[in-house]
């Protein structure tokens, strides 16, 4: 039986993050689990592999969701990261806090420190910024932040005809405020993915008081009961066809495996909804009935345009010299189409103006496809997709079974609220508006989904079931907070047992305005102080 002062279980963006910050006292012995293997994958480190990776069993857990009513009862594919860096290592590499009031209203729920004000000091230090240090941005930190390495015409118009329908252009997001039209910042340097683990990880490796465990399944966590309640001693895993150990920690376990299996974790070791624990087999040990509960993401609804008189990535990947091409400009310069993320130009604004702030977010991609993992189509298209930043409707994860290989039961409930449809049409009537703009009329756009014949709202409301789909930010199943349904407390110690902390997006007690790997970077920045204080 291996003893260690830490465990971390997850090696995705947070543990990572957490494992550089820890190790970094000599005195702490620190042991990383990753379920999956090592993030050597070639598609991985080039920016456009995205679309290799994402449905990829080597690199990507292929979650499905359940039926969903809300999407005209289609289950959608849930892609979570698979290996060191987790999602950071296939995710659309987009540099995104989320703005000043998301914070600040986690903040007014009684999460004390988790301010805007409180919060941006944290970004600013673990960014590598490429324009240097100023109010906003940091350039002593791992993580870094770049801008794009290559321009579409097709772009470029559509951020003018977005400022023609009123949403101006600015400079850059990550300010607080995101009204407006921007390229986005991107995790990568030199035209390569910058994940988490190439950030926090490898150089760190080296260290003699970290281990890392790849190919490593946590069947639950090992729990004492005393006079004075619950306490995490360890976790109980298997490696390969061995049997189940225990490893143990004289100080803290830590869940750091994302909103999807920590609180999976979590249900299979007794702590949730004692039903729960009763349909598992489980031994119920801490009620806890908000675990897996309160899942938010944000829905995109893909719509796609034919345009002409210009070119976009879909004629290049379909033809050989055009493959060709862009892979010498990467070899060489490591810049061209190769370096996309899958969307470069960004959006913010509100449905309408009793939004308090920017309440939609556009990612236009100079491409278009059925879905990841599809050929991309014969014909030029862009595709605009807009998706509800603030989404009343609440999901659930589910463990199914004690199998820590069985996926759980993943039900978003999109769509299920009156204020989300609204969020919907707005936005599908929104983007009709802008590219209708005068800025986009030489490309001659011709609107292919959800296509012209569709008008009323009941049409409209029936092609965002059709075509929405998720833009992979789970986050809120272990929230933080101290109501009934909250599962940690705003030093991120779960409630009601000792030496357990979840640290990841799963604590976020509701979802940021934007792409959410930023802040769970600074969520694990947070929680390793917490950790190292509480130590002292």
């Amino acid at each position: 039986m291996e003893k260690f002062d830490y465990i971390i279980v997850g090696a995705g963006t947070s543990g990572c993050v957490l494992a550089n910050r820890l190790s970094a006292n000599p005195a702490h012995k620190v042991l990383l689990i990753e379920s999956g293997g090592k993030d050597d994958y070639f598609w991985i480190d080039i920016p456009v592999g995205y679309l290799y990776t994402i449905n990829n069993p080597r690199t990507d857990w292929c979650f499905k969701t359940d039926a969903e009513p809300g999407l005209n009862n289609r289950q959608i594919g849930y892609a979570r990261g698979k290996g060191l860096g987790g999602s950071s290592s296939i995710n659309a590499m987009i540099y995104m806090r989320g703005q000043r009031s998301d914070f600040d209203q986690w903040a007014a729920l009684g999460n004390r420190g988790w301010g805007w004000d409180d919060v941006l000091p944290i970004f600013k230090a673990s960014e590598n910024y490429q324009h240097g240090a100023d109010e906003f941005h940091g350039d002593q930190g791992e993580l870094r932040v770049e801008e794009r390495r290559v321009n579409w015409e097709i772009l470029d118009a559509w951020q003018d005809a977005a400022e023609e329908t009123g949403i101006p252009r600015i400079k850059e997001f990550n300010t607080g405020d995101n009204f407006g039209c921007a390229y986005f910042q991107m995790n990568q340097r030199k035209g390569v993915r910058w994940s988490a683990s190439k950030a926090f990880l490898r150089p760190i490796q080296h260290r003699p008081n970290l281990t890392v465990m790849t190919d490593t399944h946590v069947h639950k966590l090992a729990l004492e009961t005393n006079e004075h309640g619950p306490r995490a001693t360890g976790v109980w895993i298997t490696k390969g066809q061995d049997a189940p150990s225990l490893v143990t920690a004289t100080r803290e376990v830590i869940l750091a495996a994302g909103a999807v299996a920590s609180p999976q974790i979590l249900q299979m070791s007794g702590i949730g909804d004692p039903a729960l624990m009763q349909q598992l087999a489980a031994t119920p040990i801490i009620d806890l009935p908000g675990v897996g509960q309160n899942l938010q993401d944000h829905l995109q609804i893909r719509t796609i345009y034919k345009v002409s008189n210009t070119t976009t990535l879909n004629p290049r990947v379909n033809s050989l010299v055009g493959k060709a091409m862009m892979g010498l400009e990467y070899l060489l310069f490591k810049t061209g189409p190769l370096t996309m993320p899958p969307s470069q130009l960004g959006a913010f604004a509100k449905s309408d103006e009793a939004q308090p702030t920017p309440n939609m977010e556009w990612h236009v991609q100079p491409l278009s496809l059925d879905q990841f993992g599809s050929p991309l189509h014969r014909f030029n298209a862009i595709t605009p997709s807009v998706c509800n930043l603030r989404p009343a409707s609440r999901g659930a994860i589910t463990a199914q079974s004690l199998d820590p290989l069985m996926a759980p039961k993943i039900n978003l409930n999109y769509l299920s609220s009156p204020e989300d449809e609204a969020v919907a049409l707005a936005g599908l009537r929104m983007t009709r508006r802008i590219m209708k703009a005068k800025a986009l009329a030489r490309f001659l756009p011709e609107e292919w989904k959800p296509g012209p014949e569709r008008q009323s709202d009941a049409e409209l409301l029936d092609a965002a079931r059709d075509l929405g789909t998720t833009i992979f930010h789970p986050v809120g199943t272990c929230k933080m907070g101290a109501d009934a349904g909250a599962v940690v407390d705003d030093r991120l110690m779960v409630h009601g047992c000792k030496s357990l902390r979840v640290i990841d997006a799963s604590i976020m007690p509701l979802i940021t305005s934007g792409n959410t790997n930023a802040p769970t970077v600074m969520i694990a920045e947070k929680g390793a102080q917490f950790i190292i204080e509480d130590a002292s």
